[in-house]
């Protein structure tokens, strides 16, 4: 194989996808990008667009079982598990169950810092590259509590994430305090957090700006194209379409989130993706706060756009071709409703389901296959936006150059 690839498919238009693609045309790459439907019609559209490394943990821990089985059963639940006898959702989440330990979760928080220091750089270079978009600096970012026995929950894991070597500024305030920096916060919050050095994006226009961009430089991207076959031959790699013949190139990623392993699996990736499916709307405010709020007792996340406020939340383990479930926006709605004033929730647009690729063991699957032509980046859970520009700069650097980056040790598809 030549050391430098000339041609690369990548399949997956979102945030990691582009990314991928945008970093490997640095190294002068000829890239295209197959998606089954359109540029951020995935998880990269209506999640809560935080650019949070401080934040970016493995989803497996131990709070995930305290909340016990028939609290999962409720479709009111933050994490909610439909009753199902799908044989590999139950794998999965008996997997992911044993990763829910205190121990487990150090491990693997250990493994993201390295990555997490490369996130908000890697936004940087896009930028300085010429993505037309912004990332906004997260001048309060808020985590807000009725109690501060609730926030002692939050408190404890940032003091175990700065252990694992993250770097986090936090301060803990008063309700009072806390209404001063966002005033939308009602009375009933009596404690929060405020991180500090977070941003935020919009993440489908930033989406939209990456794919731009990638077309600026010569790039192809072709939507509606879902990819059936990845054929491996000697001297190529061949990538066939719906309705389509193969076309050949010198390598291909496959970024392509929930069905990543649907291609993947053939090439011995045997890690289980499930679909980890996040809701959200906007809703019109009297006040836009100026950056995030988050309620970690309740799981809902809320960032301004533009006049609104994008309400998010909720973790739904469920086929990612299912339909929108109204009793999961109502339960994040009634969730919201006491915490936040100058809300109208029942003004709510833009409703919206998108599947989250989550893992077992709460880490990303980036790197090589057993082919030294397929390579893979995807099951990032919620931390596609924040960790996808980063997973791009460094899955083309290991493309390009035949060598991993230490950073990437951890994720090895083939674990």
């Amino acid at each position: 194989m030549a050391a430098t690839p000339r041609r690369v498919a990548v399949v997956g238009a979102g945030m990691v996808g582009l990314s991928t693609a945008w970093f490997l045309q640095e190294h002068g790459a000829e890239v295209t990008v197959f998606d089954r439907r359109d540029v951020a019609a995935g998880a990269s559209w209506g999640n809560a667009g935080w650019l949070t490394p401080g934040l970016a943990t493995p989803l497996p821990e131990p709070a995930v079982l305290s909340y016990g089985v028939r609290a999962v059963l409720s479709p009111s639940s933050p994490v909610y598990v439909p009753p199902s006898a799908n044989p590999r959702l139950l794998r999965f989440l008996a997997g992911f169950a044993r990763h829910s330990t205190a121990a487990r979760w150090r491990r693997a928080m250990e493994s993201l810092v390295p990555i997490n220091g490369r996130a908000l750089p890697s936004f940087d270079a896009l930028l300085d590259g010429g993505v037309k978009a912004e990332t906004n600096e997260a001048g309060s970012f808020v985590a807000a509590y009725r109690t501060a026995g609730e926030r002692r929950v939050l408190l404890e894991e940032i003091e175990h994430i700065r252990a694992a070597g993250q770097e986090l500024e936090y301060e803990a305030l008063t309700g009072d305090e806390a209404r001063l920096l966002v005033p939308a916060l009602s009375d009933e919050i009596g404690a929060a957090i405020v991180l500090r050095g977070q941003r935020f994006v919009d993440p489908g226009a930033f989406v939209h700006a990456l794919a731009d961009s990638v077309r600026h430089r010569g790039g192809k991207i072709r939507t509606g194209a879902e990819v059936t076959d990845i054929g491996h031959q000697r001297g190529s790699v061949s990538v066939r379409t719906t309705g389509s013949d193969s076309e050949k190139f010198d390598t291909v990623v496959l970024a392509s989130g929930v069905w990543l392993g649907d291609l993947a699996r053939a090439f011995g990736v045997h890690s289980l993706v499930q679909a980890g499916r996040g809701y959200s709307f906007s809703v019109p405010m009297d006040r836009v706060p100026d950056g995030p709020v988050y309620f970690p007792a309740q799981r809902v996340a809320c960032t301004p756009l533009g006049d609104r406020l994008r309400v998010a939340g909720m973790m739904e383990f469920r086929s990612p071709g299912a339909p929108l479930d109204p009793r999961r926006v109502k339960a994040i709605v009634e969730a919201a409703r006491p915490l936040l004033r100058g809300a109208d929730l029942d003004a709510r647009e833009d409703e919206w389901v998108g599947s989250r690729p989550c893992t077992r063991d709460g880490l990303p699957l980036i790197g090589a296959t057993r082919s030294p032509r397929v390579f893979v980046a995807g099951g990032h859970g919620m931390w596609g936006i924040t960790l996808g520009p980063a997973t791009g700069r460094l899955l083309a650097e290991q493309i390009v150059t035949g060598c991993r980056p230490r950073e990437l040790d951890p994720f090895d598809p083939l674990r």
